[in-house]
């Protein structure tokens, strides 16, 4: 299996020697080179394995270059029940991503059980042992560089926290989180861990890691590593729960399922374009948004409009304020027939603040082949579904999930199962949920004063040389 890039001017790669990167030299995504293919018979085979005899499945497809052995080993050791066993007597922990019947034929995926209660746990904490194991055997070490809207920084860092051969550089805005959010990653002391407050916004910090990618010169010195949902190692670790939960909402391989992804970075809702495209039966990807639109507003329109940071709104879903949604490219290249030239038309325009439209050119009619539909949701949206999750199934939502939930809800399709994935604990949206409910969320045990513990963060302004000197001077620490 060998991975290419979206813009098509960078050599074709394994997936050991794209493990540690995010961009592709020539700025593009890596992709593999062809889409691996479960046929039926295959499916049937899946059907009824665990988590880790699933996830050992779905890999070996995408990863040729680890042995098996180890590659099984190394998923054995991420995905154990007691890592994902925060006290939720109605989940069974075996099955690591347990899904919750709300009603016929309506279902929530639970994805938020890992150490920081949120679904990137599920990909990170894999992430984080791939990297130590690529590693060890290349002898060498890596600076990673992250951005967050609030729920990426902590998976990563407690993924990677105290692990040798490699240091963490997260940048967060300095305001937009929550208090939880912030004090999940703000308060860790481990030494190879350095926390970064941007003034600005989300996209402030990703575009600053785009262009720290984008130096290879700086980059190759500085042995710089991605994290984010660029990295293509992530985006496969996610491919595996879209195939638990159709399993576990099916009886056989006859039937559909659709699934309600809130989406920000477009990173969880590319896996389950992934899955579709390694034949998973789903019938719709409903991509739901919060008010930062973009996303709703292509799937609508054919126009791809990223706004600036002065345009991106603050929200009470704020993992999802995010107005350049990075992974978009990856599906970008697939709805092109790969074309890697119209992706890089398509994204010189991006990259210089401009949007483009896919109508013209006959681009757009393509997106309902590949499932897509999409929504948007408010904050009156949002804590309406909270409180009537609460009320009907006496499920309690945090605000990604709600906005996930709400959009699913209208694209509904009598006799398909609807699996909406869930995001984050309410735990992490606590005003959010006060405000919907007239109560504080419960908190798993350990986290009850987590804010009140010291905290250690770098505030800086959103300019890549500040960050690349920071980074300089501690990248042997």
């Amino acid at each position: 299996m060998k991975y290419i890039s979206t813009r098509g001017l960078s050599p074709a790669l394994s997936f050991l020697e794209i493990l540690l990167g995010g961009l592709a030299p020539d700025g593009g995504l890596y992709v593999p080179e062809a889409y691996p293919r479960f046929s039926a018979d295959d499916l049937a085979a899946l059907r009824g394995m665990d988590y880790r005899q699933l996830a050992h499945a779905v890999l070996s497809r995408l990863v040729d270059d680890v042995p098996a052995g180890d590659l099984k080993a190394l998923i054995d050791k991420t995905y154990i029940a007691e890592t994902y066993s925060h006290g939720r007597p109605d989940s069974d922990y075996a099955q690591i991503t347990p899904v919750r019947r709300l009603e016929e034929g309506l279902y929530l995926l639970e994805l938020s059980n890992g150490p920081t209660l949120a679904f990137k746990d599920m990909a990170m904490q894999l992430l984080g042992n791939l990297f130590e194991y690529a590693l060890d055997r290349a002898g060498r070490d890596v600076n990673i560089l992250g951005a967050t809207s609030g729920d990426t920084g902590s998976a990563a860092e407690y993924a990677m926290r105290g692990k040798h051969h490699m240091r963490v550089f997260m940048l967060a805005p300095e305001h937009g989180m929550t208090r939880f959010q912030q004090a999940q990653m703000w308060s860790l002391r481990d030494a190879n861990i350095h926390n970064i407050a941007i003034r600005g916004v989300f996209d402030d910090c990703q575009d600053i890691v785009k262009n720290v990618s984008n130096d290879l010169e700086y980059k190759e010195k500085y042995r710089i590593g991605a994290v984010n949902s660029i990295n293509w190692a992530r985006v496969a670790a996610q491919v595996i729960y879209y195939f638990k939960a159709y399993f576990a909402v099916t009886v056989d391989n006859d039937r559909q399922v659709s699934f309600s992804v809130p989406s920000g970075n477009f990173g969880n809702v590319c896996a389950g374009h992934i899955a579709r495209m390694m034949g998973l039966p789903i019938r719709k990807l409903i991509v739901a948004t919060n008010e930062n639109d973009v996303l709703d507003e292509f799937f609508r329109t054919g126009v791809y409009r990223p706004r600036d940071a002065a345009e991106t709104l603050h929200t009470s879903s704020p993992s999802m304020d995010i107005s350049k949604a990075s992974n978009f490219e990856r599906f970008a290249f697939d709805l092109a027939g790969r074309d890697a030239a119209r992706v890089r038309e398509l994204w010189g325009a991006v990259d210089q603040g401009r949007s483009f439209d896919l109508k013209p050119s006959g681009l757009f009619d393509r997106v309902p082949d590949f499932g897509f539909t999409s929504g948007s949701s408010s904050h009156i949206h949002r804590i309406a579904t909270i409180r009537m999750a609460w009320e009907r199934y006496g499920t309690m939502i945090d605000t990604h999930t709600a906005d996930g939930l709400k959009v699913g809800l209208e694209h509904r399709e009598a006799g398909v199962p609807l699996v909406c994935l869930e995001t984050a604990l309410p735990a992490k949206f606590e005003d959010a949920i006060r405000e919907a409910l007239g109560r504080a969320p419960e908190r798993p045990a350990g986290l009850e004063d987590l804010e009140a513990l010291p905290q250690r963060v770098e505030v800086m302004d959103a300019d890549t040389g500040t960050v690349k000197d920071y980074i300089a001077r501690h990248a042997s620490d």
